[in-house]
């Protein structure tokens, strides 16, 4: 069953078919695939994000009182930030929450429950829908019944005379600021001219096509890559399609622009240029508005600033749209300065998919514990020396040759020292599972390279790739104690992170149009660290990846350097979660691995031959299940 880096030529045609067409999982090796009458290990209709919202709304529901209930539906049970939840509130249920509560993103707090002596002049409501949103009933609304796919029921919550003069106070002030929003994004949308708009509108979908799945709001108004409720260009719309958003707009005038769309692309376009891409996920989940976007470009500004070193950025003058637009250009480029001086990473908070970027802080006694014990476990393991992984990578870099040569029982030592660091990875952090992945044929993709043939690297689907996972054995409790349930686990972990590989890949080309045509994302950069992950993706449910670390590295191949071509990634399916400390040793361990896959590239370019044949399904089914 091992994967060939290269077709395997010596198979007739009939039997190759015959051989592609044998399932891949380890507790079915050898046998046809699609031939199982039912699934080996089904799951629940709730599993996942719908069985939390259902937990989070009985216990809502169970609550002693309204205020304690908010407090369950802000954070479903503890499982987000509540900021999250409050910033995806529309204006008018942002005023409500502000009036019965004293709940709001703009003032920290937690607020007091509506008075339950005073007669009530309006009977409003409070919900929790199928996307995770808190709803709410305002006097202007109908039931929510008859306008939200609600989880349960809704509680009801009595509007006093005094708590409705002061809603229409709020709401009065909000809808001026709203309005004052909106004109402002469309002057400066204005300003850009058909040129720049087209442009902004280009660079959008394309960060939709090539971003992670992400929800925003602008006002009721739903915009999203996200499965089948898609509103721009994704995994369901292509390019172009009238359904999107952003591709409706192409040949639509400024003027006819709805409010939610011109804020939509200022907003967008605002987060963008302050950090590529991937900025867009840190407003997953709220709305796309001006003050939302100074807040979280103000709160950047101050953790970036707080790096030693290099110049300071100034506050925005003003909360207008044209210096925002100078704050996030002063954005990008101090986080290109502080980048060689500070870690960044990303905090992921899995039911809402957000994700907060912070500053890492230096490495302190529990880092440097971790570190010194993967070390001492890959110093009896490898020929390597060093007290840290530093020393490690330059005792590794002082003689890297035995790289192409077997090493143990793999067939080169680059195979030897994966496996060994994700192994000892595994035991160090206390994980159940740990992983890292790569290419399997440094030797094909340096000629690739040097014929710069981008067509034929594009091309390479998922064999070519591979990803080593070692569980903890003590991990098969989470699976009915059995060996081959968690074996047919950690291919299904395997495969998925060969997709990721396949997935970055194309990202690092340049795009002719072979590479333009596929289907890519933009790989990552920075570490994350991520709670309750298992949720939404059916492989994390499935697996039961809870609690995550995910450190993706660069490597250089001849003159290109790959960025997430290597990555390590630790998994805890119950327990705690990982934290800091955890992610910044986990980061050097990644380090290691990349630098080991850097000088193994070296080695190729000299003309050794490096493949990897390991950690395919038969690898992963007789090191865990036997």
């Amino acid at each position: 069953m091992t994967l060939p880096t290269t077709p395997d030529t010596t198979l007739s045609r009939k039997a190759a078919l015959a051989k592609a067409r044998q399932s891949r999982r380890p507790s079915r090796l050898g046998r046809r695939a699609g031939t199982a009458p039912e699934p080996d290990y089904p799951m629940p209709a709730d599993a996942g994000f719908p069985g939390l919202l259902n937990r989070v709304w009985r216990q809502a529901a169970a609550e002693p009182d309204l205020s304690s209930a908010m407090d369950t539906l802000l954070t479903l049970a503890g499982h987000v930030p509540a900021d999250i939840q409050l910033r995806a509130l529309p204006a008018a249920e942002e005023c409500a929450l502000r009036v019965l509560f004293g709940r709001s993103w703009r003032t920290p707090g937690r607020g007091t429950a509506p008075a339950a002596d005073a007669p009530a002049a309006f009977l409003g409501e409070i919900g929790l829908n199928t996307s995770g949103r808190v709803v709410i009933r305002v006097p202007s609304k109908p039931p929510l019944a008859g306008e939200e796919d609600l989880v349960g029921g809704v509680l009801r919550v009595p509007w006093s005379d005094r708590d409705l003069a002061r809603y229409r106070a709020e709401l009065a002030g909000a809808t001026e600021r709203q309005r004052g929003s909106a004109a402002d994004c469309r002057a400066w949308l204005a300003a850009a001219g058909p040129d720049g708009r087209r442009d902004m509108l280009e660079n959008l979908k394309e960060a939709a096509l090539r971003t992670a799945p992400f929800a925003l709001y602008s006002g009721d108004r739903q915009y999203t890559n996200f499965r089948d409720r898609n509103t721009l260009a994704g995994k369901t719309l292509w390019p172009g399609h009238p359904d999107c958003a952003l591709s409706s707009l192409t040949t639509v005038p400024l003027e006819l622009w709805s409010d939610s769309d011109v804020l939509m692309v200022a907003c967008l376009t605002l987060l963008v240029r302050s950090a590529g891409y991937a900025r867009i996920e840190e407003a997953n989940g709220t709305q796309l508005t001006v003050d939302h976007v100074a807040c979280l470009l103000e709160r950047t500004r101050e953790a970036y600033n707080a790096v030693p070193g290099g110049q300071r950025i100034p506050p925005a003058g003003s909360a207008s749209v044209a210096e925002l637009g100078g704050l996030a250009a002063a954005i990008a480029r101090r986080r290109r300065e502080i980048t060689g001086r500070a870690r960044l990473y990303r905090e992921i908070h899995g039911p809402l998919m957000h994700k907060i970027e912070r500053v890492a802080g230096a490495p302190a006694g529990e880092a440097r514990e971790l570190e010194a014990d993967l070390c001492a476990r890959l110093r009896e393991r490898l020929p390597v020396s060093g007290g840290t992984l530093a020393e490690l990578g330059a005792s590794l870099e002082a003689s890297p040759r035995w790289l192409a040569g077997p090493h143990g029982a793999f067939q080169t030592g680059l195979e030897s020292l994966v496996h060994e660091t994700v192994r000892a990875a595994t035991a160090a952090f206390d994980a159940d599972f740990a992983m890292s992945r790569g290419m399997r044929s440094l030797t094909a993709l340096t000629a690739a390279l040097r014929g710069r043939d981008w067509p034929e690297i594009a091309a390479w689907d998922l064999p070519h790739f591979f990803c080593c996972v070692v569980p903890a054995p003590e991990a098969r409790r989470y699976f009915g104690d059995s060996a081959a349930h968690m074996a047919d686990a950690a291919w299904a972990m395997s495969a998925r992170m060969q997709y990721n590989s396949w997935h970055f890949l194309a990202g690092n080309l340049p795009k002719v149009p072979e590479v333009a045509a596929r289907d890519y994302f933009v790989p990552p950069t920075i570490p994350d660290v991520a709670y309750y992950s298992d949720q939404h993706h059916r492989g994390h449910v499935a697996a039961k990846v809870r609690f995550t670390i995910r450190s993706p590295q660069p490597v250089r191949v001849l003159d290109r350097t790959f960025d997430g071509f290597v990555d390590l990634r630790l998994l805890r399916c119950e327990g705690l979660p990982y934290g800091e400390q955890d992610l910044l040793a986990a980061d050097r361990a990644s380090g290691f691995i990349a630098e080991a896959t850097g000088l193994a590239a070296a080695l190729v370019a000299d003309g050794a031959d490096i493949g990897v044949t390991a950690f395919d399904s038969q690898w992963h089914w007789e090191t865990i299940a036997r």
